[in-house]
Parts: C-alpha cells; sequence; structure tokens
C-alpha cells in the first residue's frame, strides 16, 4: 500500500463515522418527531449534543486534516470539487459548532433545571431544522467526493444545488408541529 492509498483510506473512514453517525442520530430524532415520540427525540438530540464534541467534531477535523493532505501532496487545492468540499466542510462544522453544541448543550441544562418542557422541545425541534440544512450539505460534499465535478458538469452542479435547496426548504417548513411533554408520572 502507497502513502496516498492509506491517507485517502483514512479521510474516507474518518467521514463515515463523521456523516454516518450523525446521519443515524438525525434520522432517529426525526421519526421520533413524526410519531410525537417526545422521550425518543430528545434522546436522540442529547446523544446527538454529547457525540458531536467528542466523535464527530475530532473526525470531522481528521477528515479535513486527511483531505488537505491528500490536496496537498497529490490532488491541488485548484479543482472546483475540491473547493465545493472545502466550502461544504466549513459550512457543516460552522453549523455544527454554532447550532448543534449550544443548542445541545442549552436544552439538556434546561430539561436538568426544569424537565422535559415546550421550551426544551422547541429546542430539540430547532437542531432538527438545522439537521435537515446541515445534512444536505453533507449530501452535496459525498456526490462532490464521489463525482469530482468541474465546471463543465452542469447537471451535477445543478442537481447539488438541488439538493442543498431542498434542505434549506424542509428546514424552513419543519417544527410547525406542537409537540407537549407526556405528563409527569
Amino acid at each position: 500500500m502507497d502513502w496516498y492509498s492509506l491517507v485517502k483510506f483514512l479521510h474516507v473512514v474518518a467521514a463515515v463515522v463523521w456523516v454516518g453517525g450523525g446521519f443515524a442520530l438525525a434520522l432517529l430524532a426525526l421519526r421520533a418527531e413524526r410519531a410525537s415520540n417526545v422521550e425518543a427525540m430528545l434522546l436522540a438530540m442529547r446523544a446527538t449534543g454529547e457525540l458531536g464534541n467528542r466523535l464527530f467534531a475530532p473526525m470531522s477535523l481528521l477528515t479535513l486534516a486527511f483531505g488537505l493532505v491528500l490536496c496537498w501532496f497529490w490532488v491541488g487545492f485548484s479543482d472546483l470539487w475540491v473547493l465545493i468540499g472545502l466550502a461544504g466542510y466549513f459550512t457543516t462544522f460552522t453549523i455544527g459548532m454554532t447550532v448543534f453544541g449550544p443548542t445541545a448543550a442549552k436544552m439538556a441544562a434546561l430539561i436538568a433545571q426544569e424537565g422535559v418542557t415546550p421550551r426544551a422541545l422547541a429546542l430539540g425541534q430547532r437542531m432538527l431544522r438545522f439537521a435537515r440544512i446541515d445534512y444536505s450539505v453533507m449530501l452535496v460534499i459525498v456526490a462532490d467526493m464521489v463525482l469530482k465535478p468541474t465546471a463543465k458538469d452542469l447537471g451535477i452542479l445543478l442537481g447539488m444545488a438541488a439538493v442543498l435547496a431542498a434542505g434549506i426548504a424542509l428546514a424552513a417548513t419543519a417544527g410547525t408541529r406542537s409537540l407537549t411533554p407526556a405528563p409527569a408520572a
């Protein structure tokens, strides 16, 4: 095995853990929200917050680091697909650090202080709205890394833009259902 293959393998493994783990938790939360299962939704959101700094942020940083090594030594930084990937990475990393982390911490503190209240549920739904955007960006990044579009690949670029627009639209229309916490026993 050569160095390029090893670094590329580590890049992909880190990305799979980061994207796949977060996607699974977001999917669990969305399913719980649709089923009006408040406890399951909060459990998934709490897990997302707890794993954010312990797993997802380090894996995203490793994904970036290995990707930068690949670009520095073998690929370069001028290809459109590299620039799209970097822009996508910084978008999703920023959402994680400015929305998911702080909102999960605020939600956990609120639940510890007041229990499961409509305010705590609203924070969980806020995280789910941003998850729709975040995972549309991640889907674009995955497509970008696999398809490696150039400026001539208008169909691919338009498809990626449509995925991003759909994620934003879903986020804008989500969370209109009011969840109520289960009565205390």
